[in-house]
């Protein structure tokens, strides 16, 4: 029951089958590396394309039940490492890519909240979310997406709390030290209707898909490219067993790409199936969805120098850690 569910509700493999024989009668060769990349490309566009528009659509609308007033109370009520795990939980149903999570995390920070709840929120909101494990579940399976998700919450409630016993306060921008310094009220809660919360879900996904959907197209089209037209032996001298050092070189590629889960599924899932080991794998996935080089700047403007460079440093080292532990445990995962 679950291999169906895996296989055919989330792999679409019944998709994959219907796409390979509308090829054979257009007349495509099916020998012809051409048309294994062609059926590639057009299966996994449609079925990320599906899994994303479901999947934001759900995890929007159960963002409606935690806007940021209701989150900062929520987040108000603990303290000390309870506080920085409901933080990182918080991140798992927030938006997709790490440039999305700064303006939330930023408008934490100005409201008062201690600085290592809101840096377990922003390490965790774009590395794992509910439609990472999904997606991951879709492709890995449950156990290697499970592991996944909860590492990835490890390295942000860990994170969060290195942060707060540095007392890195003073290194926030100064115009959000003012806003701290100074009490707003609390403003009342607005009552919204299950068709509010429809309305207000069903556009986030069209703005969302707006955005993701040609970093879509470019990680299809990569992953096509590494699962038909590299050769084996290429990825597996550079990510496979024989360099010990392959998670630490996708960790460094990772950093300065820009994408979300969404276009770096389709790219694991080529580089696996050529031979990278799972950890290589998936320290890149978490080294583009958390570090991408437009986030940085952005949050370079919330923190000075050397806040930013401990966050860097904290997901980096965290990030390594994972994937080596992934390649210990690949034998028994995959």
């Amino acid at each position: 029951m679950w291999d169906f569910f895996q296989n055919q509700i989330l792999g679409m493999a019944w998709l994959k089958n219907i796409i390979g024989l509308l090829a054979e009668k257009i007349g495509l060769n099916a020998e012809s590396i051409w048309t294994h990349t062609i059926i590639f490309f057009v299966y996994d566009v449609i079925k990320i394309t599906v899994l994303l528009c479901v999947l934001i659509f759900l995890i929007s609308f159960i963002q409606t039940f935690f806007p940021p007033e209701k989150s900062k109370k929520i987040m108000g009520r603990f303290g000390g490492l309870g506080a920085r795990i409901i933080g990182a939980l918080l991140g798992t149903v927030t938006p997709f890519c790490s440039c999305s999570s700064i303006p939330i995390f930023i408008g934490f920070t100005t409201a008062g909240l201690p600085l290592g709840v809101t840096f377990s929120f922003l390490i965790s909101s774009p590395m794992v979310d509910l439609g990472s494990l999904v997606l991951l579940m879709s492709i890995f399976g449950w156990k290697i997406a499970v592991l996944y998700v909860v590492l990835g919450l490890v390295i942000a409630v860990l994170g969060g709390t290195l942060i707060e016993h540095l007392h890195m306060e003073n290194q926030i921008a100064d115009f959000i030290q003012e806003a701290r310094n100074m009490q707003t009220p609390d403003l009342p809660e607005i009552k919204t209707t299950f068709k509010d919360r429809c309305r207000i879900s069903w556009s986030s996904m069209c703005q969302t898909f707006r955005k993701v959907f040609p970093f879509i197209l470019i990680g299809v089209a990569v992953g096509a490219v590494i699962h038909n037209w590299i050769p084996e032996n290429w990825i597996v001298t550079v990510l496979g067993n024989k360099n010990p050092f392959g998670v630490i070189l996708a960790t460094i590629c990772g950093v300065p790409m820009y994408a979300d889960i969404f276009g770096c599924i389709p790219i694991a899932e080529s580089l696996l199936a050529k031979g990278a080991l799972l950890g290589v794998v998936l320290s890149f996935m978490m080294a583009v969805t958390t570090l991408s080089f437009p986030s940085l700047v952005m949050l370079s403007q919330a923190v000075k120098p050397k806040l930013l460079g401990i966050f860097i440093g904290i997901c980096v080292v965290g990030i390594i850690i994972v994937g080596y532990g992934f390649n210990l445990l690949q034998g028994w995962l995959v």
